[in-house]
Parts: C-alpha cells; sequence; structure tokens
C-alpha cells in the first residue's frame, strides 16, 4: 500500500535526526518530539515505532535503514555512518525522468508557484546527483566526470540554513591559499554551474559585508552559528541579471558585439551565450551578435573556447584582454 505524504515527511525527520551528529543519539522520545515539532502536530509512541520499523524492512520502501537501538543508552543510531534514505540509489530510467522533470521546473524558476518549491527542487537535484555518482561506483553507468558533485553533501545544511535566515560558519580552501580560512556567512542562495554548486551569501568578516561567491567543493568543513539575520534581502534573479556565470564583479553591464563565423553563428543563434543576446547581422560572411553583460573571468573563458570562431568587436578594452590571451597561448606553442 503506497504511504501517504505524512508518513514519507516523517521518514525525512527520522532521517535528518538520525544524522545530526551535532546533537546526543535520540531516544525514542526524542524522536517523537523532533518530528512532532517538525510537522507540528503530535506524533504517537505507536507511530514512531511503526515509522521505524518500516524504514528499516518495509519492501515498498526499500530504504532498509540500519537503524539500531542501543540497550544501555536507550538511544537509536544508523550502524552506518554516512547512510541517508535520501542517497538510496535508483535506476537510471528513473535518475533520467526525473532529470527531464527538474530541468522543466528550472526553466520557469521565475514563476511564484515554482519559487514557492525551490528549496526543494535543489535539493532533490543535488539528491538526483549523487545517485549518479552512486550507480557509477557501482559500475551500472559510466560518465565523462565521475568527481563532478563534489560538495553537494552540504547542499541541504546550507538550504535549511537559508530557509531559517541562520548564519553559518565555513572552513573555505580557496585555490590561492594554503590554509583554509574561516567565513560567518549570511546565507542567500545555493547556484549549480558546470557541473558545480555555489553559495552565494554575506561573509560578515569581508570589507563593508560584501556579497561573495563560495563554491561548495572548497568547503572543507561547516557548522551552525545558532544566530540568525534579519532578513535575506538578496535576489538572485537581478544579482544574476547581467553576468555569465557565477561570478559578478562590481561595476555596469556592457554591451558587447561578437563576430562568429556563420557556422558558429548557427549554433550561437539556437543556444544563445545570454538572454540579451541579440542578432545584428546575418549573412554568408558572418553571424553579428550582441549581448549586455558585465565583463568576468566566465565571459572571457567562453570566448577564448570558440577560438578563431569568434572575434570581439567592442568593447575595445575586452578585445584586448583576448588578444592577449591568445597572443599567450601561441607563444606556448612555439
Amino acid at each position: 500500500m503506497p504511504k501517504n505524504k505524512d508518513a514519507l515527511s516523517r521518514y525525512r525527520w527520522i532521517d535528518e535526526r538520525l544524522r545530526n551528529k551535532r546533537l546526543p543519539r535520540p531516544t525514542l522520545d526524542d524522536l517523537i518530539k523532533y518530528v512532532s515539532d517538525k510537522m507540528d502536530t503530535d506524533i504517537s509512541l505507536r507511530t514512531m515505532q511503526k515509522d521505524i520499523q518500516d524504514m528499516r524492512s518495509d519492501k515498498e520502501l526499500n530504504y532498509l535503514a540500519p537503524i539500531e537501538y542501543d540497550r544501555k543508552t536507550k538511544a537509536y543510531h544508523y550502524s552506518e555512518e554516512n547512510f541517508s534514505i535520501s542517497s538510496i540509489p535508483i535506476d537510471e530510467a528513473d535518475l533520467q525522468g526525473l532529470e527531464i522533470a527538474i530541468g522543466i521546473l528550472e526553466q520557469f524558476r521565475s514563476l511564484p508557484v515554482i519559487q514557492q518549491f525551490e528549496d526543494a527542487i535543489l535539493k532533490i537535484a543535488a539528491g538526483l546527483k549523487m545517485n549518479r555518482e552512486t550507480l557509477e561506483n557501482q559500475g551500472m553507468i559510466k560518465f565523462s566526470r565521475a568527481n563532478q558533485y563534489k560538495g553537494a553533501e552540504h547542499i541541504s545544511s546550507i538550504v535549511d540554513a537559508i530557509k531559517n535566515l541562520e548564519v553559518i560558519r565555513i572552513a573555505y580552501q580557496s585555490f590561492g591559499r594554503n590554509e583554509p580560512k574561516e567565513h560567518w556567512v549570511e546565507p542567500y542562495h545555493v547556484r549549480e554551474y558546470q557541473h558545480r554548486f555555489y553559495l552565494i551569501g554575506k561573509s560578515q568578516k569581508a570589507k563593508e559585508g560584501a556579497v561573495l561567491t563560495f563554491a561548495l567543493d572548497r568547503m572543507v568543513d561547516i557548522w551552525p552559528t545558532n544566530k540568525h539575520f534579519d532578513k535575506k534581502n538578496f535576489d538572485d534573479a537581478s544579482y544574476f541579471q547581467h553576468a555569465i556565470g557565477i561570478t559578478v564583479p562590481g561595476g555596469e553591464p556592457e554591451n558587447i558585439e561578437l563576430s562568429f563565423t556563420p557556422l558558429q553563428g548557427k549554433y550561437v543563434k539556437s543556444q544563445p551565450i545570454h538572454p540579451t543576446q541579440q542578432t545584428t547581422l546575418d549573412n554568408e560572411t558572418e553571424c553579428r551578435v550582441t549581448i549586455n553583460v558585465v565583463v568576468n573571468h566566465e565571459l572571457l573563458m567562453l570566448l577564448l573556447s570558440y577560438g578563431a570562431n569568434v572575434k570581439v568587436l567592442q568593447p575595445a578594452s575586452l578585445a584586448q584582454r583576448v588578444a592577449e590571451e591568445a597572443d599567450a597561448m601561441k607563444k606556448l606553442y612555439k
């Protein structure tokens, strides 16, 4: 018999409490109180006992949760340290179906009805990516990059902190430092770009409380602070409106004019570089487009990836940067 929505919610909260290493192992009373608080309703002793048993052995659920009971402490725990019901492997057909659904939802993320469930969509997307890693490790499927979703395990904690307006403390190992640096961050938004997850938030240690971008795969550790901030005060749509990629430097967006070869132009027209893209010339010799964006590292890397199939016409400063990079690349092969 299919489980109802309330039962599935209880399993999720039980799983969350059992995985919480910051708290002592929960007794049955602890689990009842935790789930009751989360669901804002009273959970009975009998219901909790049945839920635990179902998570352990219900064939329909197929969690096979390794929940063990310590008679000495009267507490419950997972015998497998990293177990979670959210990381149960699913088959490739299910993965593809869910990924298509997530992709459709992400296309309409600006709609209020979708924004209402954005946190849930992010968590599901992260779970799908971790399931892909699991399937690859089992030899079922081969993907081009086995480590492309490193750091996804932090998403659940970060999303909860965003919802609860809770400051988090992170140890962040940037590529340019030998030791991790500690940040106290007001978390605002989680975003994926080129197979990596990023946290956008205000660092309380940065000058004037600057909004910074943190790659989740470079987070050494993350801790709660039990401190809260007043208001999210962040609109991701506006923040990334004129950016390609994940970094948003200071300064106003610029009109970028690009000349593509006719063949490359067909690809660019079918998959625009940016929503502001407009075609201004399209003939047998070139395809010319304009975009209105801030000049950042991701834009530079994208233009370089086209090689000789694109020429930057405007602004002159960007054309100069691309030319300098091209000269440096040429010197490597002399």
